[in-house]
């Protein structure tokens, strides 16, 4: 959900926000009432009108295709082959091996350590992140974000992982270049907005 809110913040789109609890012993997620809407019970899930999609990648592009004032993606083909493939990079490299659902299964059903559960975390951060940082560095003159001058999807995928990261205290002094982007957008009240501490169902 914080990637799309910051794609909505940054194509300036009002927009509501309905928490929907994930903790175990509350999952909404799971509830028939969100499953109706939601087959795959997964956040986000975005809700325009009549109609829904869930994944934050389809979001993109359902906003990129009927809000297309403030583009998210660049105008060539190339470099919007290159914004999601860094997308991808995050997406489906690092997210899917340390979202809930896959941590609380190794926590719960093959019973790893605290230690084994924070080296399962860390791991596919740096794994994903190495990869992430020469991309970056490759457009490091161009402007500072991850594509230069100006915000793309890539900024959008790439500050929330940082955020995920610091929370499970995974260091990240081999990545100065990913780290000045999260620091620039950090200034930013589009990206300040978007953190899950100022969100309805902050803890």
């Amino acid at each position: 959900a914080y990637r799309v809110r910051l794609a909505l913040n940054l194509k300036g789109i009002a927009y509501e926000t309905v928490p929907i609890s994930l903790l175990p012993g509350n999952s909404e997620q799971r509830q028939a009432e969100y499953r109706k809407r939601n087959p795959q019970m997964l956040v986000p899930f975005l809700e325009d009108a009549e109609f829904g999609v869930g994944q934050s990648q389809a979001i993109f592009e359902y906003l990129e295709e009927t809000y297309p004032a403030t583009p998210l993606l660049p105008d060539s083909a190339r470099q919007k082959a290159a914004v999601r493939s860094f997308c991808n990079s995050i997406c489906c490299d690092i997210h899917p091996l340390n979202n809930l659902r896959v941590m609380m299964y190794l926590k719960e059903q093959l019973g790893v350590s605290d230690e084994q559960y924070d080296a399962w975390y860390a791991n596919w951060i740096h794994a994903g992140f190495r990869a992430a940082e020469i991309m970056a560095i490759e457009n490091a003159s161009a402007g500072p974000y991850v594509f230069g001058a100006t915000a793309t999807l890539a900024d959008c995928c790439l500050i929330p992982q940082i955020y995920n990261a610091r929370r499970f205290n995974v260091p990240l002094d081999d990545y100065p270049r990913l780290v000045a982007i999260d620091a620039h957008c950090d200034s930013l009240p589009e990206f300040a907005a978007a953190i899950p501490e100022r969100q309805p169902d902050a803890m």
